[in-house]
């Protein structure tokens, strides 16, 4: 074997003990549920339920997205940039337009959806929910990351639906005026 071969081999080695420890690295695996349609919250982990909180998904009008996504950025301390800078404590974003999970002061409003489009919990079950993120890492790489799921309908929208088509987008001959829309406005 060639000194290069040598060489080539080690990096390999050293590059799959990187990618086996990295994976290695989350705790456990934590995977949270969201249901719009009971305004609830499970929290399992390594497939073991541990908490089940009441939550606020989106109003009428600010659908939460339904799917699956992935925590990807945190903030202990935020204050919304698009609500009057409204406080978001212990924020966690999983989705690029600004979707996250994350505290409210407004706790007699939980079990009903009433947010922007966030997921909004009470503080101390958001305390409790970041520390668990954080301690298992952000992002979906490596296997590490934590899963979000959520699912049922959103006020307003028909079922299977997830937010309307913006206006600029529809045949001006089919669409109909603003407060009377129809299956043809929004997007499947």
């Amino acid at each position: 074997m060639e000194w290069a071969d040598v060489r080539f081999f080690k990096s390999v080695l050293v590059a799959a003990a990187f990618v086996t420890a990295m994976a290695g690295a989350a705790n456990a695996e934590i995977l949270i549920n969201i249901n719009k349609a009971t305004q609830r919250m499970t929290v399992s982990v390594d497939g073991v339920q541990k908490y089940v909180w009441p939550v606020s998904t989106g109003k009428a009008g600010y659908a939460t997205p339904s799917g699956t996504f992935w925590i990807f950025r945190m903030e202990k301390t935020y204050f919304s940039k698009e609500w009057d800078d409204a406080p978001m404590p212990n924020a966690m974003f999983f989705t690029p337009e600004g979707n996250a999970i994350h505290g409210t002061y407004e706790t007699g409003y939980l079990g009903s959806p009433v947010s922007h489009g966030c997921v909004r919990l009470a503080p101390a079950n958001a305390a409790k929910l970041y520390a668990m993120v954080k301690a298992e890492g952000v992002g979906f790489f490596f296997g590490g990351g934590v899963e979000v799921v959520i699912t049922g309908p959103s006020p307003g929208l028909p079922p299977g639906v997830r937010k309307p088509i913006p206006p600029g987008l529809v045949n001006k001959h089919v669409r109909p005026t603003p407060f009377a829309l129809t299956d043809a406005d929004w997007i499947h």
